[in-house]
C-alpha cells in the first residue's frame, strides 16, 4: 500500500490509543446557504455543489478505514452522508438526532439582517454568547450545545479504536467546538467551510479537539 493511501499519524496515533477518532463532516451546499439564509430545520436539499462538496469530503475519507457514518436527520446531512458511506464501503447509515441542526424558530429562512431587525438583542447575543443565546421560538443553544457534545460523546463509547464520521451542521460544529474551548464572544463562530473536516478525539466518555476545521464560511 502507498503512503497515500493510509490514515495520517494524527489518526492513527488516536485509534492504537484505544480512542475514537471522530471526523464531523459539515453538509455540502444548500439553495439557502448561497442566499445566506438560516436553514435549521427546514428540510432542504443539497444542490449541485452540495453534491461535490459531498464527494471532496468523501474522497479525504476513503482510505483511512472509517467504520462507522452517522448523520443528522435532514436530507442534506443524510444525502453527504450517503456519499461518504458509499465511498468509503459502510453498508448503512446511522441516523441520530443529537447532530440534527439548531431550531432557528422564526429566523428560520431570514438572513443575519433580517434575524438582526427581528430581535436585535437576541441577534446580540448569538452573534457573542453561545451559554445565552435563545432563537426567539426555538431553541437555546446552550440546549444544542449539549445535545451535540452528548452525540459524539456517544459515538465515541459505541466506537473505541475506530475512525467514525458524523455529518451535522455548521452551528452545531461550533458549538462542539465552543463547548470544548469555554468560547464566548465572537470568536466562538470560528470558520466551518461546506464539506469541511473537523476532527476529534473520544476516550472513555472524554471529548477532545484534535484539529479544527477548514474554510471562511461563519454564516
Amino acid at each position: 500500500m502507498t503512503e497515500q493511501l493510509q490514515a495520517p499519524p494524527l489518526i492513527i496515533d488516536l485509534v492504537h490509543s484505544g480512542a475514537c477518532h471522530l471526523v464531523v463532516v459539515r453538509h455540502g451546499t444548500t439553495t439557502m446557504n448561497v442566499e445566506n439564509r438560516y436553514r435549521g430545520r427546514r428540510d432542504v436539499p443539497l444542490d449541485a455543489q452540495g453534491y461535490q462538496d459531498a464527494v471532496d469530503a468523501a474522497r479525504q475519507l476513503s482510505h483511512i478505514g472509517v467504520k462507522a457514518v452517522y448523520c443528522g436527520p435532514m436530507r442534506r446531512t443524510i444525502a453527504t452522508a450517503q456519499i461518504i458511506a458509499d465511498e468509503t464501503r459502510i453498508p448503512d447509515l446511522r441516523i441520530l438526532h443529537g447532530l440534527n441542526n439548531v431550531d432557528y424558530g422564526v429566523w428560520e429562512g431570514m438572513t443575519s439582517t433580517e434575524a438582526a431587525a427581528y430581535d436585535p438583542g437576541a441577534f446580540a447575543l448569538y452573534k457573542t454568547s453561545p451559554s445565552r443565546a435563545a432563537c426567539p421560538m426555538g431553541e437555546r443553544l446552550r440546549d444544542a450545545q449539549t445535545r451535540m457534545v452528548a452525540a459524539l460523546t456517544f459515538i465515541g463509547e459505541r466506537h473505541p479504536g475506530e475512525i467514525v464520521v458524523a455529518v451535522t451542521h455548521a452551528v452545531m460544529i461550533r458549538l462542539a467546538v465552543a463547548a470544548l474551548e469555554n468560547a464566548e464572544g465572537e470568536q466562538w463562530r470560528i470558520p466551518v467551510g461546506r464539506g469541511s473536516l473537523t476532527h476529534f478525539r473520544a476516550f472513555q466518555g472524554d471529548l477532545a479537539i484534535a484539529a479544527l476545521p477548514g474554510g471562511d464560511d461563519v454564516d
